[in-house]
């Protein structure tokens, strides 16, 4: 009976990759632990100072929101790492999973009909104890995840399939619209129908509150609350539950790449002609790519309307596309680890990093800058600069450094013909 070998560089470069992926991953859990210690119990007993330079350099509301940027970076990254299709609206599925958190985790759904005004049901879920508010959905956060993740998914094939036959500018062209047009329906969703009957969305008052996370049964061990609200006390085992959802979106990232799938995004990446030829179904790769990347937004964004205590239209706009994209570019495309690297660190930057580094440069220098407000110029001084000297990214994927680190074309001639010249 014959047996089939790997090729011994196949199975010695797929043996390094696996070590890898394991030093990161138990790297990430002992700062996982530490952080939620230092948090949790190191930090409320600590002298006052000590606090406040926690409070104002990296405090938790901000840790647990870069987590969350992890969730939806790695999401794009499916699409534009590792498929290669350029997709500028990712921030309507982070709307889309937010607001389906606010339709069926909140007393929102009594209001969609005026006429449902003593709707009240609940699956799993506890209605806020507030007077007057009892009312609506309340699906159990955990349902709900998966809930929003196959809503997303849906919209993600809806929108993928007007976009199957374009590329890199007309993709992208494509993508920005669904991004601008998804959002601007929430923020006018409030009346529409006949007489203005229905409420889809709020409108820019938004839907809130959200139903807390529920930790049953993990609250029977002694310390852990029954369920995660937007106390400052509850903070620190939020940052539990959302570095579970960033792991879960890493560890899917890490498998579908090494399968039949991942496989193929990655053949479509680099020569769609070539894929297509070699059997590689365009159609359902590509399709499959939005979908796997939407469904990853649809959780960041019901874990996001849980961090804020609702969801609001306002939030959703073109910036958060582009910065989701900056850190996937940054931290190396199709990278899992360097896509979860750069989101943490441009999160950072985008939440107390850049004012605190604002004010020390304004302290030190006598200059009265608002460097906050330089946001994007910031952003984009690094991107150019990167793009100069690393556009691989800062930890980029071995077959895309190989790709951007080869000489161009017209080098590689010039040095032939250099060669042809000399004299033998």
């Amino acid at each position: 009976m014959a047996t089939t070998t790997a090729a011994p560089g196949t199975a010695a470069a797929a043996a390094k990759a696996h070590s890898t992926n394991r030093k990161w991953a138990v790297g990430l859990l002992i700062a996982v632990v530490v952080i939620f210690l230092l948090y949790s119990q190191i930090l409320p007993n600590a002298p006052a100072d000590v606090q406040t330079f926690f409070r104002r350099w990296l405090s938790v509301s901000a840790v647990n929101e870069a987590v969350l940027w992890v969730v939806f970076a790695l999401g794009l990254n499916i699409v534009v790492g590792y498929a290669g299709l350029l997709d500028l609206g990712y921030v309507a599925f982070w709307a889309l999973g937010g607001y389906v958190a606010g339709w069926i985790m909140s007393p929102f759904a009594s209001s969609m009909y005026k006429s449902w005004g003593g709707l009240k049901l609940s699956i799993l879920g506890h209605p806020p104890a507030i007077e007057g508010l009892d009312t609506g959905i309340h699906v159990n956060f955990w349902l709900v995840l998966p809930i929003a993740g196959l809503f997303c998914a849906l919209w993600g094939l809806i929108i993928g399939a007007p976009t199957l036959r374009l590329k890199s500018d007309y993709l992208a062209l494509v993508t920005l619209g669904f991004g601008e047009i998804i959002p601007q329906i929430l923020r006018n969703g409030e009346r529409i129908g006949p007489n203005g009957v229905f409420n889809l969305s709020n409108g820019d008052k938004g839907i809130s509150p959200v139903d807390p996370i529920p930790t049953w049964p993990v609250s029977y061990i002694p310390g852990v609350p029954d369920e995660l609200a937007l106390k400052a006390s509850d903070l620190p085992y939020k940052f539990l539950v959302y570095c579970l959802l960033a792991a879960f979106t890493i560890f899917v990232s890490l498998r579908i790449r090494e399968g039949r799938l991942g496989r193929a995004w990655l053949a479509i990446r680099e020569d769609e002609l070539a894929a297509s030829m070699m059997g590689v179904p365009l159609m359902k790769t590509k399709l499959s790519a939005y979908a796997v990347g939407a469904f990853a937004g649809g959780l960041g964004g019901v874990a996001f309307a849980t961090h804020v205590g609702g969801v609001f239209a306002s939030r959703f706009d073109f910036a958060i596309s582009i910065t989701l994209l900056a850190m996937v570019v940054l931290g190396g495309m199709g990278n899992v680890w360097g896509v979860t690297i750069g989101a943490l660190a441009l999160a950072w930057i985008n939440s107390t990093g850049l004012e605190q580094v604002g004010q020390q440069i304004n302290s030190s220098f006598g200059t009265d800058i608002d460097f906050p407000s330089y946001q994007f110029l910031l952003f984009g001084l690094i991107l150019i600069l990167m793009m100069l000297f690393r556009r691989e990214g800062l930890l980029p994927e071995t077959r895309t450094r190989q790709v951007l680190q080869e000489p161009e074309r017209g080098d590689l001639e010039s040095v032939g013909a250099d060669l042809e010249g000399e004299p033998v």
